[in-house]
């Protein structure tokens, strides 16, 4: 996962649709614009969801609603930010959409004096 200014991204890519670069080799992974956006997105509740979803492995979205008691159309919509940030996965299978747990551990270097946050990221096991 890296960090990246949007309009920085935008900027690459058309480099590199020109050719006047080559793709960096981290262009495949998860971009986010700021750190502030990840630990938004990292709140209590969320953070209890991935931990239900880590432990309890639903099988579906509904299973996940049941657990969590939260509204399905609610619970997709998170489901669906968390995927957008790299942290999971929603997987089909028969027909059923999964939330799978993509990341084991985030580490986050926040440096106060520039914008050269680092974030790493291992995998589940």
């Amino acid at each position: 996962m890296k960090i990246q200014i949007m309009s920085d991204l935008e900027k690459e890519m058309r480099m590199v649709a020109r050719g006047e670069i080559s793709a960096p080799e981290d262009a495949a992974s998860s971009s986010i614009e700021s750190t502030e956006a990840l630990l938004r997105l990292l709140t209590s509740d969320n953070r209890n969801l991935l931990r239900i979803i880590r432990d309890a492995k639903p099988q579906s979205v509904a299973e996940l609603a049941r657990l969590t008691n939260r509204a399905e159309p609610n619970l997709l919509r998170t489901l669906g930010k968390l995927e957008a940030f790299g942290l999971l996965e929603m997987r089909t299978v028969d027909r059923r959409r999964v939330p799978t747990p993509i990341i084991g551990m985030l580490h986050l270097d926040i440096d106060p004096y520039s914008m050269s946050d680092k974030i790493e990221f291992g995998l589940a096991p």
